[in-house]
């Protein structure tokens, strides 16, 4: 099966993602959602589906790992997976339906058939917190050998009014039974359900600790020297945007890689509504380290969508000062823009390309599925003074040099399309109306060279 961009038969989708590696095997957890969170009138009605990989290319589908009692739950949602000794936990959340969350767990001997545990009602939301925001338990072993649980919640009786929520802890000597140890991290936000932190994932990585989490389905993180803080919010920490790659949980794979999964939300039929529905596709990305400790991502090179053939092509001239030689083009924009084009572009293609901008350039970008001369596409943008990469309006900090070579590549897959810049930013989106067959590049008052142009079909 494809994984990248996978999604299952309507009316179900991917919601929230729990990877876990064990034994040279890559196990991907995920809610099977249905109806984008009306199964089970408005519950969710989620379960826990399963695949798994060794070399992440060939995947295998499980039967469900956590099926859902509709009459006792209302949802199973989100989790974690952590093995102790011979036994594989999966400890989850539970929505019951007075739309209160407790804290389950269910046991495995192969990561594949789980069985749940009594009580079901197995935590609750201690004092001081609220019972209607008490979930996704992420539990980890610490380095005095304590078991860890970081929690979704929010404090009761918080003195900013309809805020508080948090992330909070509990610790554990036997994985039965965990004593409060108070909030971890309360970071801040807008009022109501936006406010609260999902899906906590924590790693550490290369003497770093990092805190994953999703407000208002948008992955950040913090950092830290220590697992118990104090965590450092770093320039760029936003590595999903809300909608468009949500609550990124990640796991190890092997030779040190770490593999984040989260989802693309699917847009409302009305795109102009700016609204989006819960679940949609699977996206998975490659993490990488920054030498001063910040994260990145990249496309996992096993994920890439197999090419159907290159496709040969010459760029077209739609301004003056435009200069071909091979797979290379030399942009001259003096006083207006200089524009390319590309042209019979299949709608799914992967492009690749080097740039590198001169000095005092204000401004570069790569138009997609465009029609017309020059009249109408989705705009990548690059922005050089404040360095930032935009893909319609979702927009991700850059780290890197634009006066400096550096590569583009752009995947677009029906109505997705995604983006990796220098193998450490990544940027998507769901765009399916425009259907144009040509592809723009673009400098402004500068200029801007080109080299190693290549287009595939996917």
């Amino acid at each position: 099966m494809d994984v990248q961009y996978y999604a299952p038969q309507e009316p179900f989708y991917v919601g929230d993602c729990m990877p876990f590696f064990d034994q040279g095997t890559f196990h991907l957890y995920y809610l099977l959602d249905i109806d984008h969170h009306q199964g089970n009138n408005g519950l969710g009605g989620h379960q826990w589906a399963h695949i798994s990989s060794t070399d992440l290319k060939h995947w295998k589908k499980h039967s469900i790992a956590l099926p859902l009692d509709p009459e006792k739950e209302g949802s199973i949602c989100t989790g974690s997976v952590f093995k102790h000794g011979k036994n594989i936990y999966a400890f989850y959340a539970t929505r019951n339906r007075d739309w209160t969350q407790h804290i389950s767990y269910a046991i495995s001997e192969d990561g594949i058939r789980f069985n749940k545990q009594e009580p079901n009602r197995f935590l609750m939301a201690p004092e001081g917190y609220l019972a209607a925001d008490f979930r996704d338990p992420y539990v980890f072993k610490d380095e005095e050998g304590s078991f860890q649980m970081l929690i979704t919640s929010r404090v009761e009786n918080f003195p900013l009014a309809d805020r508080g929520g948090c992330i909070m802890r509990m610790s554990s000597k036997d994985l039965m039974n965990w004593k409060c140890e108070g909030t971890v991290l309360v970071p801040g936000g807008p009022a109501g359900a936006d406010c609260v932190p999902e899906c906590p994932d924590l790693f550490l990585w290369n003497g770093w600790y990092y805190l994953l989490f999703g407000t208002k389905h948008q992955t950040s993180y913090v950092m830290s020297r220590s697992v118990e803080g104090p965590w450092t919010k770093p320039k760029g920490d936003v590595l999903g945007t809300a909608w468009m790659l949500s609550v990124m949980k990640t796991a190890t794979f092997k030779n040190c890689r770490r593999i984040g999964a989260g989802w693309i939300g699917k847009r409302h039929n009305n795109r102009d509504s700016g609204k989006m529905l819960w679940g949609g596709n699977l996206v998975l990305r490659e993490f990488i380290q920054f030498p001063d400790g910040r994260l990145g991502t990249k496309f996992p090179k096993e994920l890439i969508p197999k090419s159907l053939g290159e496709i040969d092509f010459k760029g077209a001239k739609l301004t003056g000062n435009i200069r071909f030689s091979g797979l290379q083009a030399v942009l001259l924009a003096t006083d207006f823009q200089a524009v390319m084009a590309i042209e019979n572009v299949p709608l799914n293609f992967r492009f690749r390309c080097e740039m590198k901008i001169g000095k005092d350039t204000d401004g570069i970008g790569v138009g997609l599925r465009g029609v017309g001369n020059y009249k109408d596409m989705y705009a990548l943008e690059f922005d050089v003074w404040r360095k930032m990469i935009r893909l319609e309006e979702e927009q991700i900090d850059f780290f890197g040099d634009f006066g400096q070579w550096w590569t583009v590549d752009i995947i677009a897959k029906d109505d997705i399309i995604d983006v990796c810049v220098q193998n450490s930013h990544c940027l998507i989106n769901r765009l399916g109306e425009k259907r144009g067959d040509k592809l723009f590049i673009s400098c402004e008052k500068g200029l801007l060279r080109v080299k190693n142009m290549r287009l595939q079909r996917i």
